[in-house]
């Protein structure tokens, strides 16, 4: 196949999966319940009947996002009636005089933001507010009452509602099979990028930076899943198929966590590499065919025929065992470790095949019989549910607060845009307020980066409409251009925002074309309003109460070392005690990845901000990195210790798992307020427990000098000995530079 056949047969594919996603499925759907309303109010006279229902069903239709079904649907209502009892607000503005008129804005702007206090899809439903809010400028009422107008507006909202349901109820699955097919990918991706490290002279700062972006965005995908799986098995009772689904999604947890399993350090791999450069390659090749069936199962979805056959990777596996076996019975080696590495890094991947086996099962239709069901109430208990508590508001009222600080900004900017589009008489001033609260958000990396893509979107949009209006003078091709331009601009949206402005510029321009002869004008109009909402969004974010990320990483990293310390007390229990892992276990480690990756997000939100704000950005990177190769460290314990029938835990392990403990503790002091305690006096006693590694080294010699000793009693003194004397290691060095940093 040519290189041109690849690229044809590429973009052929990923246009396809675009097609076939739910955000093009809900585009179409909103394309639906805005363009109905405009018909029917144009058949039935009724223009501002039709009207009033369109921008119902557009105000709510932004909480309809990723999540249970319950959630959707409470979220969609919530819009329509704040878009309803904004929309009753609006009507009456126009009464008012500008002196009056502008501080009523900042208010009402600031009152709906603040709701954003109680959590994304909160803030999805405020968004919600503000457009109706905006657009009240757009509209003035005319043919009906204020009220009945308002009304209109929240039955176009149930109208959004109840297309939103019948879509549900058509293809109940979509969502959750969209979802896990792009978790199987990025696990995928995950896994051969970490492949990456293994070779002895790659970058590995660049690649763990890769690493970190990519296991965020896993973590991301794992809670929605969590949400949507979980919580529809509650409500809707017993179902096979979310059943099924939960325990693949289990799967893929365990495969994440034993990806992430780092069995040996890396100074030591890379001597072994180094002398043996064609195990890199062997083992390589192992965790592509891994990445590959991964890859396979995630595009096929839900038809197993397509699955990828076992008999490559099994064959990877068995030219990897013989030669480990191989490298054993070589006589001329001494070092017997140099064998356990290379057999520990065999059977993490021998874990994953596994669970890849367990995962084709699992999708492959297996009678419910012999399944084994997660339990309901033991899996409630990994959703984190949202807090609606007054007094979470209440204490949001401060300007330490985020969500606080962006209200108060937004409320100012959208005054000051007001103001300009009044003063120099702009054709639509609510244009520019539109930009303002499209484009700004809480953080200044994403503000920067929309604003970037808004302006460059509308300029783009704005040369293709003036071209395409010179070709084309037919009032109904606009009609239909304009509804298939909002479509593509809606299905882009999280995806590719710069498309989507392009889009929205474009069916805007098509609508106005329809009503307006000068839509030359329009275009301007529309470009300088977008640079100057741009622009005021910018300089507000830049100099008005700024949320400069250094303020609150502290926070940040403070909870995903207290995280990691509770999943190392929750191994080091299970691996005293044996057993049955336990909920606490696995709720333990969910918290410890989710708050590594809230790290890790954190982090490139400030080095995204300028550069004068990024405060020790380099400590704190290598903080995140080390807090990053601490859990890796864990991951290997876990994976181990759930994996293989451990032996009696010494009075050894439990003293330097309590060291180690004991050095995170002192971290999250270090970090704190507190800064009376001097590096020296803090890590005294902690170095002292150096002779832990020492009494470690002791019990790996015992086990391999040992006549009656077992290759796996040599595998664990190995695995157990390099592990706790790496994350004593990590402790340390995360606590001498705690010390320095001033966050």
């Amino acid at each position: 196949m040519t290189l041109f056949s690849k690229i044809k047969s590429g973009s052929a594919k990923d246009l396809l999966q675009f097609f076939k996603s739910t955000s093009f499925s809900k585009a179409i759907l909103v394309g639906i319940a805005i363009t109905v309303p405009i018909i029917f109010g144009i058949w039935s006279d009724r223009f501002e009947i039709g009207l009033a229902l369109c921008f119902g069903a557009f105000w709510s239709s932004p909480s309809d996002v990723s999540g249970s079904y319950r959630h959707k649907k409470n979220g969609i209502l919530l819009s329509a009636f704040l878009a309803m009892v904004v929309s009753f607000i609006g009507g009456y503005l126009r009464l008012f005089s500008p002196l009056l008129l502008v501080p009523v804005l900042g208010i009402l702007v600031f009152a709906i933001s603040i709701i954003a206090v109680y959590g994304f899809r909160a803030s999805l439903i405020s968004f919600s507010g503000l457009l109706a809010l905006v657009l009240s400028f757009a509209h003035t009422v005319e043919t009906i009452e204020v009220y009945q107008y308002a009304l209109l507006i929240g039955l176009g909202g149930l109208w959004y509602l109840v297309l939103s349901t019948l879509l549900y109820r058509l293809n109940p699955k979509a969502q959750t099979e969209e979802i896990m097919s792009e978790a199987f990918l990025l696990t995928a991706e995950y896994l051969e990028t970490r492949s990456e490290l293994l070779r002895p002279l790659v970058d590995r700062k660049k690649l763990q930076s890769e690493i970190l972006k990519l296991q965020s965005a896993l973590t991301e995908k794992h809670e929605t899943l969590r949400e949507i799986l979980i919580q529809s098995r509650t409500r809707s009772g017993k179902s096979n198929y979310q059943g099924k689904r939960l325990l693949v999604f289990v799967e893929l947890i365990d495969i994440l966590e034993t990806a992430m399993a780092n069995p040996v350090q890396y100074d030591k791999m890379d001597a072994l590499f180094e002398e043996h450069p064609e195990y890199v390659q062997s083992f390589q090749n192992l965790v592509s065919e891994i990445a590959k069936q991964l890859k396979g199962i995630g595009e096929a979805g839900q038809d197993s025929r397509r699955y990828p056959s076992n008999a490559k990777l099994s064959k990877s596996f068995e030219v990897v065992r013989r030669q480990i076996e191989s490298f054993n019975g070589d006589e001329s080696r001494t070092d017997y470790r140099q064998y356990l590495i290379l057999q520990n890094l065999f059977e993490y991947q021998e874990k994953q095949f596994e669970k890849l086996k367990q995962i084709k099962w699992l999708l492959g239709n297996p009678d419910s019989k012999a399944i084994d069901f997660i339990d309901r109430d033991i899996s409630k208990r990994f959703i984190v549910h949202q807090d609606y508590d007054p007094k979470i508001l209440w204490r949001n009222l401060s300007l330490k607060s985020t969500i606080f600080k962006h209200a108060l900004r937004l409320a100012v900017t959208v005054m000051i845009g007001y103001v300009l589009g009044i003063l120099f008489d702009f054709q639509n001033p609510y244009w520019i307020l539109l930009t303002i609260i499209v484009i700004m958000r809480p953080s200044y990396g994403l503000t920067k980066s929309r604003t970037k893509d808004r302006i460059i979107g509308t300029l783009v949009g704005g040369g293709i409409a003036s071209g395409l209006v010179f070709m084309i003078q037919d009032p109904y091709v606009y009609g239909g251009l304009g509804i298939a331009s909002l479509v593509i601009a809606l299905s882009m949206v999280q995806k590719n925002y710069k498309a989507s402005a392009t889009f929205i510029t474009l069916s805007v321009v098509f609508v106005y074309a329809i009503i307006k002869p000068n839509v030359l004008t329009v275009i301007q109009f529309r470009i300088l309003d977008t640079l100057i909402g741009a622009l005021l969004s910018f300089l507000a974010l830049r100099f008005l109460w700024p949320a400069w990320s250094f303020l609150e990483i502290r926070t940040t990293v403070e909870s995903s070392i207290k995280a990691n310390r509770a999943f190392l007390n929750c191994i080091a229990i299970f691996y005293e005690n044996k057993g049955k892992v336990s909920t606490n276990y696995r709720i333990s480690r969910k918290e410890a990845f989710l708050e590594t990756s809230n790290l890790s997000s954190a982090f490139q939100r400030m080095a995204q901000e300028p550069k004068s704000k990024q405060k020790n950005l380099d400590k704190i990177y290598e903080l995140v990195v080390l807090n990053h190769t601490f859990l890796s460290s864990l991951a290997s314990l876990s994976t181990y210790i759930q994996q293989n029938n451990t032996t009696e835990a010494s009075e050894f392990f439990t003293d330097s798992a309590t060291k180690i403990a004991d050095n995170l503790e002192k971290v999250v002091d270090a970090l704190g307020d507190d800064k009376t305690r001097s590096f020296d006096s803090i890590t005294k006693e902690g170095l002292a427990s150096t002779e832990v590694s020492k009494v470690w080294q002791q019990k790996y010699e015992q086990h391999a000098g040992a006549a009656e000793a077992t290759t796996r009693n040599r595998q664990e003194a190995h695995l157990i000995t390099e592990q706790m004397q790496w994350l004593f290691s990590l402790s340390c060095k995360m606590l001498k530079l705690s010390t320095e940093i001033a966050i």
